[in-house]
């Protein structure tokens, strides 16, 4: 959820531009709002992220602020599983939004609104504070690592994460300039599952929120210790391994990260930890490989089905981290299997480009 201004106040009940859809929607929203005592507040939309979820920043008349998440039942995102996990970091001490009101057979939540301190914006105008910043949110993993995830999340895990790849080849690699041979599928999900078999165990799995980069982390700086990094768009959190977040943080698809930015936070979390070092590079390497095919996949089809086109100039970015991660020894055979996949060369970004929003949704 960028917390950026993005257009002009929402549109309200009765605008003759809406589609009656829309309409419903934004009479319903106009409601919950009323009903929660922001009814007169000014609405204006903030950006919003690859999902369907959509965000309003709400003004009250004494200046006091909030944020409207819309996020419409069937879209896929749970606003009952957002104010679970946002409940569950705050008994930490961890920062995530207040609740303010719920509303979740119609998908909707007032969320306290963080501010406009998000890393990818502090770090476009003082690069020199990466270091600072990346240290600070390995912190926040390795706080969250030492307490055991809420029950019931499901898991990612050598028996469910090869599967998850499977976006880099119904998206990516099919609508390249060659598809690989038809088996190139089986071999890199089978190779990535011995690479996960074979990661050194972890007493336990942790609460991983699956999308932890600087996008979605707010410096507070009135806040203390682990308190001063605000957390968004956790819902869909899972338990996993603990090197999970750390290289989403470091392998960002959206800005590039120094390798002084990652070096500290690696060493920061290493040191609040005591992990071994070389357990949790192997770690990352085979995690971040996983994610990183499954968001090669993702970005594709964001243009292919759903007409954004912003999203194929990320992909050499995140081919540039599969490419990071295969290089480490404990993935020698996946990268083998990998060879499989065209790389995003100008004329495989041009044809994703060209195709963007032809495939409707099945």
């Amino acid at each position: 959820m960028p917390l950026t201004d993005a257009g002009p106040a929402a549109a309200v009940p009765g605008d003759p531009g809406l589609a009656p859809e829309d309409a419903t929607r934004a009479a319903a929203a106009t409601a919950f709002l009323s009903g929660a005592g922001w009814g007169a507040a000014r609405r204006a939309a903030l950006a919003g992220d690859a999902s369907a979820r959509r965000y309003e920043r709400l003004t009250a008349a004494d200046g006091d602020r909030a944020v409207l998440m819309d996020a419409p039942p069937g879209c896929g995102d749970d606003t009952a599983a957002f104010v679970a996990i946002a409940r569950h970091l705050a008994a930490l001490g961890l920062s995530p939004p207040a609740i303010l009101a719920e509303d979740h057979a119609r998908g909707f939540l007032l969320i306290e609104d963080l501010g406009d301190g998000l890393f990818a914006r502090l770090l476009r105008d003082d690069a020199a504070r990466e270091p600072e910043l990346y240290a600070a949110a390995a912190a926040v993993l390795a706080e969250l690592h030492r307490h055991p995830p809420p029950p019931g999340l499901p898991r990612l895990d050598a028996a469910t994460m090869p599967a998850l790849i499977a976006p880099a080849f119904d998206w990516y690699a099919a609508h390249a300039a060659e598809a690989p041979a038809p088996d190139a599928s089986a071999a890199i999900a089978g190779a990535l599952a011995e690479a996960l078999d074979r990661l050194a165990p972890v007493p336990r799995p942790v609460l991983i929120l699956r999308d932890y980069h600087a996008e979605n982390l707010i410096w507070l700086p009135d806040r203390h210790g682990t308190a001063r990094v605000g957390l968004l768009d956790f819902q869909l959190a899972h338990e996993g391994h603990p090197a999970y977040d750390l290289v989403s943080l470091v392998e960002d698809a959206r800005r590039d990260v120094s390798e002084a930015g990652r070096a500290a936070a690696i060493g920061a979390y290493l040191e609040a930890t005591g992990a071994e070092a070389a357990q949790l590079e192997a770690a990352m390497a085979v995690q971040g490989a996983q994610r990183n095919l499954r968001i090669l996949g993702i970005f594709a089809r964001l243009s292919l089905q759903h007409g954004k086109p912003q999203y194929v100039d990320l992909i050499p970015r995140v081919w540039g981290h599969v490419r990071r991660d295969l290089a480490h020894p404990a993935l020698t055979a996946l990268a083998r299997a990998a060879q499989a996949l065209p790389p995003p060369t100008p004329a495989v970004l041009s044809r994703l480009k060209d195709r963007c929003g032809t495939i409707p949704a099945r």
